[in-house]
């Protein structure tokens, strides 16, 4: 089964633009990924006719070696804005395997290691509003979800950390006296704080149990995560932005975290993802997946999840299934169940995909009080 084409599909979501890699071969059978970054689709374009060159005419089922000579084939290692490819390029090749076997993809990692996979989505509105927030929680525990993701909070297009982080204060004691003991709660700070911020939050939300905090601090300087463990004893997630088992080392090696935000666009996908569970799981971290995209990034992060040991909670993006997907994994009740379809398991009409205008959307940017930028 050798490769004869690779293809980038932009399709419009949620205002930005989802990024898919269709992998075509000469057995008449495609796979499909996706790309983890989407803020750059001409970047992901151009690195994707580089890597074209790499795979066409390759043996499809060589997943590592073409894993590994896609990260290292130009020398220098490849990061965030290759390694997204990458991932798409993986997840697709792994699809490609499933469905030459005529079986679901978690079949050919390991398989289930685990009936469903347990999810948690976002509780909308964000902002200073606390009952709009209080509100949202209880229709989504209706719902029923009971991982609830709450945010670290921008008033519009400013966020001054220390007013932010007294409003997030406020919102999580009043979300957990809302919705009681049974539903966990996950703060995501966004990488928005500093670690005087980050200490502050961290301990004055302790008493009402997060499940845990995600990405207290910017990724740049990893190191800062020892001093944030110190003085802290809620549960630490992250790694959404790292790119490789290398970025991941020192996180889980010097056990700085307690959930590795690893997300399978990103990092490299499935073939890499692997590898970091398996070193996270020495260490007994577990695996948080970090999953906000489309139906292509959800059914690899089940399939992965499925099979993963260490598995703690994966994220699951709001909203309606996008047109063009005539299946894709949604949640019920909070959870995935595993699907027998072949591959993924995804039924994608590329022709409709293809026909659709790209999105203009753009990430939010947003400053402090006195003007200056800050994180998203």
């Amino acid at each position: 089964m050798k490769i004869v084409d690779v293809a980038l599909y932009t399709v419009p979501d949620r205002g930005q633009n989802m990024l898919l890699v269709v992998v075509d071969t000469d057995a008449g059978i495609s796979g499909v990924g996706e790309v983890g970054v989407r803020v750059s689709p001409e970047v992901s374009g151009a690195v994707l006719d580089r890597l074209r060159e790499v795979l066409v005419g390759q043996d499809a089922d060589r997943i590592e070696h073409l894993w590994q000579t896609m990260a290292r084939g130009d020398f220098f290692p490849a990061d965030r804005s290759t390694t997204c490819v990458i991932s798409a390029i993986d997840i697709a090749l792994w699809d490609l395997l499933g469905k030459a076997h005529d079986a679901p993809l978690y079949r050919l990692i390991g398989g289930r290691v685990r009936d469903h996979v347990t999810c948690y989505t976002h509780v909308h509105p964000e902002g200073f509003d606390t009952q709009a927030v209080i509100d949202s929680c209880h229709r989504l525990v209706e719902e029923g979800w009971r991982y609830l993701r709450l945010v670290v909070p921008t008033s519009g297009d400013v966020l001054e950390p220390r007013e932010a982080m007294r409003v997030a204060i406020a919102q999580f004691h009043a979300v957990r006296e809302a919705v009681g003991d049974d539903v966990e709660l996950i703060i995501d700070a966004h990488t928005r704080l500093d670690l005087p911020e980050a200490v502050t939050l961290c301990r004055e939300i302790e008493p009402a149990r997060p499940y845990f905090v995600e990405d207290p601090l910017r990724c740049e300087n990893l190191d800062a995560y020892r001093m944030l463990r110190l003085r802290t004893g809620v549960p630490l997630a992250a790694g959404e932005q790292l790119s490789s088992k290398w970025e991941f080392r020192a996180l889980i090696e010097d056990e700085l975290i307690d959930y590795a935000r690893l997300d399978l666009g990103i990092v490299g996908g499935i073939t890499e993802a692997r590898k970091i569970a398996g070193l996270a799981e020495t260490h007994h971290i577990k695996i948080a997946t970090h999953n906000p995209l489309g139906p292509v990034s959800s059914a690899a992060a089940l399939h992965f999840n499925l099979t993963c040991p260490n598995f703690g909670v994966q994220e699951m993006p709001p909203g309606p299934v996008p047109a063009g997907f005539g299946f894709a994994p949604v949640p019920v009740d909070g959870v995935l169940v595993a699907d027998e379809r072949p591959g993924l398991g995804l039924d994608v009409d590329l022709t409709l995909l293809a026909g659709q205008a790209p999105a203009t959307g753009r990430t939010p940017r947003v400053n402090r009080l006195d003007g200056a930028f800050t994180n998203w």
